[in-house]
């Protein structure tokens, strides 16, 4: 069988979790939280299934889910998003990704990916007969070099994703990130591709800078969103994906013989949860709190934190406590010290070596502490 995929593995998340399962570590390591949802979403859930709420829903989404995903998109980012033709639910903002690449691309087209990267990215470029165009994000702030992005640009390019806030460095685009993007994209076809599922996990203060809130950028864009990392579900494998009408005509066709439709009973209690705002305004001063335990935490173990403003995780860089790679020490601190991270070599196509490990604070403080106590033993 001739692989469309040769060079592709196991996820660095399912060894990581494994490597943490055989070896009885506390997984920092893979973006999910410990910690219970609200019972008011699950009480919901299961008065959805009791209500008769089982069989298949709209192919694009439960009518009443969508116009309150639409309500809220336009109050929060003064967009005009239309519920029946700009919004699709789909099964995880990492299938609505996929699937806006799998609507766009041609094979021979190439894509810009900003390094490190979310680990699908990539393979779902390559899949599509695409080539990734890597660039690699500034060490240690993780900013973009423009100048570099505007000399990759040719005939062939067809998109440019973008993720903001940023898995797996929790960086944040600034006003002149969107103009810097507006500049580039201006008198193209490129389309963009915006990965914005940590939208309300942001910290510091700091503003999220919706593609939905600039109309030129919006009408080439499709913005993918997730139900799970807002509240707290993961495992109900939950999004949204938004674009223009035509665009989202192309990406409906696509989604239609794939997933088709998504779990109703979610989508009924979704539709009635979302009324409950504090539930998503609250959140970024929630996981705040547990970024800013964990550093305290660990302080003085010689683990240094890079700043993070946004999503579940944080950088820590190790230099001068081991030469070895990030990836040699991500295994390390899971068999010896009981504590599984994820190397940043792992979010880059060929690895980079900066001595940096991710972890997520998405836990319990008892967890987090727990896990901190393992590594202070560890490492002091």
């Amino acid at each position: 069988m001739h692989s469309k995929l040769p060079n592709i593995g196991t996820t660095i998340f399912t060894v990581m979790s494994s490597l943490a399962v055989q070896h009885q570590a506390i997984n920092l390591g893979q973006g999910f939280p410990d910690f219970p949802m609200d019972e008011r979403l699950t009480d919901l859930v299961a008065k959805a299934m009791r209500d008769g709420h089982n069989q298949y829903v709209h192919m694009c989404g439960l009518p009443s889910l969508r116009e309150r995903i639409a309500e809220k998109l336009n109050t929060a980012y003064g967009s005009q998003v239309h519920s029946d033709t700009d919004i699709t639910v789909t099964p995880g903002g990492t299938y609505a990704i996929y699937t806006a690449f799998t609507t766009i691309l041609q094979p021979g087209d190439e894509v810009i990916v900003f390094e490190p990267a979310y680990d699908s990215y990539i393979p779902n470029i390559e899949v599509n007969g695409a080539k990734a165009i890597s660039i690699h994000l500034e060490y240690p702030d993780y900013s973009i070099n423009w100048e570099k992005v505007r000399e990759k640009i040719n005939d062939k390019t067809r998109a440019i994703i973008i993720n903001t806030p940023h898995n797996p460095t929790g960086s944040v685009w600034s006003e002149k990130d969107i103009a810097e993007l507006r500049q580039t994209v201006a008198g193209t076809g490129i389309y963009i591709i915006s990965d914005e599922v940590y939208e309300h996990l942001i910290f510091d203060g700091k503003t999220h800078l919706s593609i939905l809130k600039y109309p030129d950028l919006a009408a080439r864009s499709f913005v993918c969103f997730s139900f799970g990392k807002v509240y707290h579900c993961t495992g109900w494998k939950l999004g949204y994906c938004v674009a223009p009408e035509p665009l989202m005509k192309e990406f409906r066709k696509v989604h239609q013989f794939n997933c088709f439709t998504c779990n109703s009973p979610m989508q009924h209690a979704l539709a009635a949860f979302m009324e409950h705002r504090d539930a998503y305004l609250g959140l970024g001063a929630f996981l705040q709190q547990k970024r800013d335990f964990l550093q305290q935490q660990l302080t003085g173990t010689g683990l240094k934190p890079l700043p993070t403003y946004g999503s579940y995780f944080q950088l820590y860089s190790y230099e001068g406590l081991s030469e070895a790679t990030e990836n040699e020490f991500a295994i390390q601190l899971t068999k010896e010290a009981g504590v599984a991270t994820i190397p940043v070599s792992a979010f880059y196509k060929q690895p980079v070596d900066n001595k940096v490990i991710r972890f997520c604070f998405a836990k319990k403080e008892i967890t987090l502490e727990a896990a901190a106590e393992r590594l202070r033993r560890y490492l002091i």
